[in-house]
């Protein structure tokens, strides 16, 4: 008999598997960030005065610039870190649904709405007309962290899940988690922006309920930038995701358990994140599903309505099969889409999509909400 054969991984093997399952755009933006921090550190620079999200200067002298340099900006190494680190997988999953070219607009869209809503907040406190208070004006923020917390509330909306885990400690309702996080971070952390966060949740739930829907293009304009010749070069690339969902290699994130926890540092599972990289053991004995025949497997002559062989039950005839067929299908369609819920069904319609659309992708997405927001934007056009 042949032994099992045992083969080890090594660190650096499993640091180049984790980073070549990173999307273009996620992984482009680790090195942006980094490659900045990295340059500020060599250089000394450390005038982020300069670069930081001001409201005092983006109101006087209209320097809009602010809006986008703060977030490549990092004032510390365990600030960029855990940064990137928890956007790995947040941005991996959105990229996979959205596309490289579109998650990098709702980027863009996040981070200019998170500043209008920095701008209304601050000058409503700086002039309000009960207590004054230009504290918020002066108030420099810097960082993705903005950023990270509206793919957080944009992500939970789409997963689908009832409760989410706070730093693996305990489990929260969906709905509350990116507000526990905001307290959370603001209590166990110095120098942290609360209102650079509140206004990245803001913005994440304008998205979620529908109020860019104007702003949002349909899929047609990102197939046009995707087919230009200025970015022929990244489109060649293996991890780039087009917007048409071209790339096969990329999968769509699924949640089978409703109290499963999200994945990252946000959530709390960052050991997971860690443990991947480490050397482990793999040995070659056969799993309990056959490769042969990849999938889910279904009995023979269980679905409603046909007689399973043995079962003391007659066998439909070829007339009455004829004549059940339909009625099953049909059910089997209707049982596939009530099991999501109103509610849910709500989201994607508060998110511009037709209520019947949005039925019928979810009945071919066999439940899916993930499969079904992906069939639907490949619709628009």
């Amino acid at each position: 008999m042949r032994p099992n054969i045992v083969t080890e991984a090594g660190l650096p093997t499993r640091l180049g598997q984790w980073w070549e399952g990173i999307p273009f755009l996620t992984s482009a933006v680790v090195i942006t960030c980094g490659t900045i921090y990295l340059i500020c550190l060599l250089t000394g620079y450390d005038s982020f005065h300069e670069v930081c999200f001001l409201p005092s200067e983006v109101i006087s002298r209209f320097q809009v610039y602010r809006i986008f340099t703060s977030i490549v900006f990092h004032g510390s190494l365990l600030h960029v870190f855990f940064n990137m680190l928890a956007l790995v997988p947040l941005g991996s999953e959105l990229e996979r649904l959205m596309g490289s070219v579109r998650l990098l607009y709702i980027i863009v869209l996040l981070a200019t709405s998170s500043a209008v809503f920095h701008l209304f907040i601050a000058l409503l406190v700086a002039h309000n007309p009960f207590r004054r208070s230009p504290y918020l004006m002066n108030e420099c923020s810097i960082g993705f962290s903005g950023i990270l917390f509206s793919m957080i509330v944009i992500e939970t909306s789409l997963s689908g899940i009832q409760s989410r885990s706070v730093f693996g400690l305990f489990n929260v309702p969906a709905k509350w988690y990116a507000w526990i996080l905001l307290v959370a971070f603001q209590l166990l952390m110095s120098n942290v922006s609360l209102l650079g966060h509140l206004c990245g949740i803001l913005s994440g739930f304008a998205y979620t309920y529908g109020l860019f829907n104007y702003l949002i293009p349909g899929t047609s304009f990102y197939s046009a930038i995707e087919a230009s010749s200025l970015l022929s070069t990244c489109v060649r690339r293996p991890k780039f995701i087009m917007c048409t969902g071209g790339n096969t290699t990329g999968y769509i994130p699924t949640y089978l358990n409703q109290n499963a926890t999200s994945s990252g540092l946000i959530s709390g599972n960052l050991w997971r994140n860690l443990s991947a990289w480490m050397p482990q053991r793999e040995t070659s004995v056969q799993s309990t599903q056959d490769g042969r025949f990849p999938g889910r497997g279904r009995t023979l002559g269980s679905e409603r309505g046909i007689a399973p062989v043995g079962s003391g039950l007659p066998l439909l005839d070829g007339r009455n099969l004829e004549n059940t067929l339909p009625v099953t299908l049909e059910s089997h369609l209707h049982n596939q889409a009530s099991v999501v819920s109103d509610e849910e069904v709500q989201k994607l319609v508060s998110m511009g999509f037709d209520r019947t659309q949005v039925e019928v992708a979810v009945a071919a997405a066999d439940g899916d909400l993930d499969v079904a927001v992906e069939i639907l934007m490949s619709q628009q056009g």
